[in-house]
């Protein structure tokens, strides 16, 4: 079912744990904003609950999560879980950061979305998460 998008797209942008390197996010963030999307940009050092609680109550249409810590299994698998426990089974869990390609491929079996290694354009980032919106949620 194609829905036509009558609001901006909203999207949580997180970093999750201990990684201290936003940069990436911030431009993510930025370009998505550029794409027409409407954004939070929750700040470093969240927890997976903080993250999920954060997405019910900005009603986002998509988180994406930022890491470049190596603790990608542990983060996408606790937010994958509470996102399914608190029903958002119509909100986009994507991502990117440095996450080996056979841990992406575990993710996403899992439920995860795409996942974005470094130098993806900020481009295909913005349209997949349209193109998914569009597909998945009901306005």
């Amino acid at each position: 079912m194609t829905n036509e998008i009558k609001r901006p797209i909203r999207v949580l942008v997180a970093k999750v744990g201990l990684d201290g390197h936003d940069r990436g996010a911030k431009v993510i963030a930025t370009s998505l904003r550029d794409a027409g999307m409407e954004v939070i940009y929750t700040g470093l050092r969240q927890t997976p609950e903080m993250v999920v609680n954060s997405a019910l109550q900005e009603d986002v249409d998509a988180i994406g999560v930022s890491i470049l810590s190596g603790a990608h299994m542990t983060v996408f698998k606790k937010i994958i879980q509470l996102m399914k426990e608190k029903e958002m089974d119509d909100v986009l869990l994507t991502g990117g950061g440095i996450i080996p390609d056979a841990d992406m491929k575990e993710l996403n079996e899992m439920g995860v979305g795409r996942l974005f290694p470094p130098g993806t354009t900020t481009t295909d980032i913005a349209d997949y998460i349209k193109n998914w919106v569009k597909e998945n949620r009901s306005f």
